[in-house]
């Protein structure tokens, strides 16, 4: 038993004891039954100094065997893996001193060492797919303005008997068209610039509520195509708030229009405002069709579009909510959505409060 629980502790020198105990103790007893055999009477002396040499020179080479040629190089290989775990390196230095129950080690090392890397290669999978999926949805989104305005060149040029009438349209949807490819530029370098910090933010102190009055007064025309109502959710007093006043007015900016785009006829879309001790909660809301709640998570990337045959048909860039999640981002503030089906959606961000 106490050979048996040496051997599990898995170390060189509880393996050599346990493998001499055993060949010694079979050599004993075979030479004891030679001798026995032979002279017909047993000799103690000689068992006893069969297994005491026995066990000597077992346990010698057994042990020189296993540290040369099969514990040293487990000890490489469980240095490699910790070498490869940054910031366990002190951990690694006393194990390997030590080297208490160094297989046990190994083993563990291994198993973690491999779903960590398990966890690397999915997440490269999924940077791998989105980055093909970004890839077709520019390539898409830069194939119909350019298709558009190369169609309208070509007919041109082949239409000899073109009135000055005809010509002005063709002319006037091709720069339609240029001016659509020239949106999609700006809105990628806009999050190109926020994403590498490139872009500077002016940190300013600013009145949010006018603000918010001036985007709703900027998109009342746009609103009124679908008779949208767009509305303060009430009389709110000065609220200031610390940012950069442009880059926020493109969120308040977005989001109106991406309620507005995709909300109900006749419907309503509202900013509320929320006092949050040292921030501002605000809240943009819309009595559209919502969205599923499979939808959400993917709402902020670029070119994700809940439904994208819709989406198309009705403009837009598909980066609008990505620029909006940067903004607040660089602002290091937070933005979520909420949504349910048949009851509209709440886009809402915070913004840090001014304090005199």
């Amino acid at each position: 038993m106490f050979f048996y629980s040496q051997l599990k502790s898995e170390t060189p020198h509880s393996l050599a004891l346990y493998v001499a105990a055993m060949v010694s103790s079979i050599s004993a007893v075979l030479v004891t039954v030679l001798i026995w055999i032979i002279q017909d009477k047993f000799l103690w002396e000689i068992t006893v100094g069969t297994f005491a040499l026995n066990f000597l020179v077992t346990y010698i080479l057994f042990r020189y065997t296993v540290n040369k040629f099969i514990y040293q190089k487990i000890k490489l290989v469980y240095k490699t893996i910790h070498q490869l775990k940054l910031g366990q390196k002190k951990i690694l230095k006393k194990k390997i001193e030590t080297g208490d129950d160094i297989i046990a080690d190994v083993n563990n090392e291994v198993i973690a060492w491999a779903s960590d890397k398990k966890q690397e290669i999915d997440e490269l999978k999924k940077m791998e797919e989105y980055r093909r999926e970004f890839i077709g949805n520019l390539a898409h989104e830069l194939k119909t303005p350019v298709f558009n305005i190369q169609g309208y060149i070509s007919t041109l040029m082949e239409e000899e008997n073109a009135d000055h009438e005809m010509v002005i349209k063709y002319l006037e949807n091709a720069d339609k068209n240029v001016d659509r490819m020239i949106s999609l530029i700006q809105d990628l370098d806009t999050v190109s610039r926020l994403e590498s910090g490139q872009m500077t933010l002016e940190n300013e102190k600013f009145n949010v509520v006018a603000l918010a009055k001036e985007v709703l007064e900027l998109l009342e025309m746009r609103a009124q195509e679908k008779n949208i109502r767009l509305i303060l959710k009430e009389n709110y007093d000065d609220i200031w708030v610390m940012g950069d006043v442009n880059s926020i007015k493109q969120v308040f900016t977005n989001l109106v229009v991406n309620s507005i785009a995709y909300g109900n006829q006749n419907g309503t879309t509202k900013i509320s405002f929320y006092d949050m001790d040292a921030h501002i909660l605000v809240e943009v809301t819309d009595d559209g069709p919502g969205i599923a709640e499979a939808h959400l998570p993917r709402l902020f990337e670029r070119f994700y579009r809940v439904d994208k045959s819709r989406s198309r048909h009705m403009g837009g860039t598909g980066l609008g909510l990505s620029i909006v999640k940067h903004i607040i981002e660089a602002h290091r503030q937070t933005i979520n959505v909420r949504s349910t089906l048949g009851k509209g959606s709440t886009f809402s961000f915070t913004l840090k409060k001014y304090k005199a």
